[in-house]
């Protein structure tokens, strides 16, 4: 039964009611806080109307306590977005989603973090949003361009990209990205600058980007705060979700990035030119359609050399915090066979050919790893390499050869559009792909299947009507 104690100010006059309701114990038998809610008599309602209502109140919160469905108004978004963190982490969510989640977090508790979970309504998320897609809202973005040959710093220290990336906090990619001129964030800058030996403003220019964020970075903060209060409402600790009632703004859909025919010919030619493992590498990822992880993570016991297919469960990925390590593929359905043409089983037994040959080369000093694709690092050869140097080798080539610029996802986007001039079957791209549901397929390339239908609207009115016109127009004449 709810309890309801008065409470009184110094006059003695009763300015509000605290209602309690047992909790009960805890495993050791030890008392529980009570649930408490605090309820304000109106002063323009009666005692009589008052007292009524203090007594609905009272059930009605008894009723929500013993249902499990009551507010918890002490704690904050703060405090319970990290344990969603926790929780999601625990249940096996991949370590780069956790990374990214954890990345949104202190713009997200800037605004809110200091809020109970109950106080936050969908108007405090739709200001927050609006916020994000203001000039200058990038506290916590600093850049750094460099103002030297970074470089050539570099090698003058006896370093190698590599090097400053095991000792300290920043990608191979981020120090590749910054000799290039490229902005960086001010902290990585800072690891580079201390790598080096040198003052940060020797090296580097520090600017600060006042652009607003975009409409998908807007959306990707929605969706976290969303999946917080999706599990509060699944904890019965908020009375619903102010996410799924808020407005976040609308993404249009980019346009997929994939070459024409005559620049992947120009491609091929110039892949034909590359080492050998370099040329396996991209013919892979052109014909299979495969992710770049999916591609870095295949081993030998994967490629079955009589049904010319190779089998894809695993992706490679990396992170500043954990390294290059094995993770499963991006879903379940991601899990799958890929038929692979003569032509590509024959190139894989060359590269096993010069595979064995580096092995034995190596001898002791070759970590045995079932890699296809491996590092030749000292003191690594034969580890797994890392996914990141195959976009680094991409761009590198790309630009080296005055070629369209290639990313590994490119060549996916390529082999989807093909197939689907060839009039494949959507269900038979979802499945060479790896999608969860062919609707991710026909979202994703759905230009192009109307273009691949008008096409064939063309072919079919050319053997099923033209053709007869012509001929009737023949027998006339």
């Amino acid at each position: 039964m709810a309890y309801i104690e008065p409470r009184k100010n110094k006059k003695g006059e009763i300015i509000a009611y605290r209602i309690r309701v047992n909790k009960g114990y805890d495993a050791n038998g030890k008392k529980l806080k009570p649930f408490e809610k605090t309820f304000k008599p109106d002063p323009e309602k009666s005692e009589r109307q008052n007292m009524k209502a203090l007594n609905e109140v009272a059930v009605e919160f008894e009723k929500k306590c013993k249902q499990g469905y009551v507010l918890d108004n002490r704690q904050s978004f703060a405090k319970y977005a990290d344990y969603v963190i926790r929780l999601k982490e625990r249940v096996g969510i991949k370590r780069t989603t956790i990374e990214g989640y954890k990345m949104l977090l202190p713009r997200i508790n800037d605004e809110i973090g200091h809020m109970k979970l109950a106080d936050i309504r969908p108007q405090h998320l739709n200001i927050f949003y609006e916020k994000l897609s203001q000039r200058n809202t990038r506290q916590y973005e600093y850049r750094a361009t460099a103002i030297v040959d970074l470089k050539k710093e570099i090698r003058s220290k006896g370093l190698s990209f590599q090097k400053i990336s095991d000792s300290f906090d920043v990608s191979v990619n981020t120090i590749a990205k910054a000799c290039k001129g490229e902005r960086i964030l001010k902290s990585k800058a800072e690891q580079i600058a201390k790598a080096l030996d040198k003052p940060l403003t020797k090296l580097f220019i520090i600017s600060h980007d006042s652009s607003p964020l975009s409409a998908k970075t807007v959306l990707e903060y929605h969706r976290f705060i969303n999946m917080v209060f999706k599990q509060a409402d699944k904890e019965m600790i908020v009375p619903y979700n102010p996410a799924s009632k808020a407005t976040p703004p609308k993404v249009k859909r980019s346009k997929v990035n994939f070459f024409e025919l005559d620049q992947l010919e120009q491609i091929q030619e110039e892949v034909d030119k590359l080492p050998i493992k370099w040329r396996t590498i991209i013919h892979l990822l052109m014909i299979t359609g495969c992710r770049r992880g999916e591609i870095a993570g295949l081993k030998w016991d994967a490629v079955d050399w009589e049904q010319n297919s190779i089998y894809i469960h695993i992706n490679l990925l990396h992170s500043t915090e954990y390294g290059t390590y094995v993770d499963s593929t991006k879903t379940e359905y991601s899990e799958r066979y890929v038929n692979l043409p003569t032509e590509t089983m024959e190139l894989l037994k060359e590269y096993k050919r010069w595979y064995e040959q580096r092995k034995e080369t190596y001898a002791n000093r070759w970590h045995e790893s079932g890699f296809l694709f491996f590092s030749e690092r000292s003191g690594q050869e034969g580890e797994p390499m890392n996914p990141d140097s195959i976009t680094r080798y991409l761009d590198k080539f790309s630009r080296e050869k005055g070629l369209p610029h290639i990313n590994p996802h490119a060549f996916r986007h390529t082999m989807a559009s093909v197939l689907c001039f060839s009039k494949v079957d959507p269900v038979s791209i979802s499945r060479r792909l790896g999608h969860s549901r062919v609707s991710t397929t026909t979202d994703i390339y759905s230009h192009m299947l109307k273009e691949a239908d008008e096409v064939s609207a063309e072919q079919l009115a050319e053997v099923m009507l033209r053709r007869k016109n012509i001929k009737a127009s023949t027998k006339a004449g």
